[in-house]
């Protein structure tokens, strides 16, 4: 796991997009899709994530923004499981709460191996801008997906429909960040009694 970068390309009718992801990074991100929000946020995961991230899309936004959100986070996904793929020395398991002014998230993150949401959030309004709030819940359940993690998001609290959807990809970023760490302990040990994850 000395080389923790890949690459992924996803392309269908509806949209194409490209990830890179490098979990040892420094938190940097470059982000060239049609959805400036979502722009804001994945910078929020890379930065507090400490990972490296560049995403490319364009997609069926003349529509709506409904594929283009969902796919970046199904090929978010993919990447993530490629860059973990055997999960050898994880710590595998992340946590944080997040404030941001009144608002408060928590997120809970396993490399379970098994895809699982649970996401309670009620936004105090259904738009941030031109970000319908909905596709908080796509982006999250097409990286769950694909990436087979077990994620857990409550928003606890808040007042202000962006800011609330800000702690929960703080939140994301910092989760991933210790699930992804690996344990210098057991640096060789898969981190499951099951023996395979």
């Amino acid at each position: 796991m000395s080389d923790r970068k890949v690459k992924v390309t996803r392309e269908t009718l509806e949209s194409q997009i490209s990830v890179t992801i490098n979990l040892d990074g420094k938190g940097r991100g470059n982000f060239d899709t049609p959805v400036a929000f979502l722009n804001h946020m994945l910078d929020q995961v890379a930065r507090h994530g400490l990972l490296d991230v560049d995403i490319e899309a364009c997609g069926d936004t003349h529509i709506d923004d409904h594929h283009t959100v969902e796919d970046i986070g199904i090929t978010f996904g993919m990447a993530l499981a490629k860059v973990v793929e055997d999960k050898v020395g994880l710590v595998r398991y992340g946590c944080a709460y997040v404030p941001l002014d009144e608002s408060l998230s928590r997120v809970v993150l396993d490399f379970s191996g098994r895809p699982g949401l649970v996401m309670n959030a009620d936004f105090v309004r259904g738009r941030v801008g031109d970000f319908d709030v909905d596709l908080v819940r796509e982006f999250f359940q097409g990286v769950v997906n694909h990436s087979l993690i077990t994620l857990h998001i409550d928003n606890l609290r808040g007042a202000n429909a962006h800011h609330q959807v800000e702690t929960i990809f703080k939140a994301f970023g910092r989760a991933l960040r210790m699930a992804a760490t690996i344990d210098h302990r057991i640096p060789n040990l898969l981190p499951s009694t099951k023996g395979i994850l």
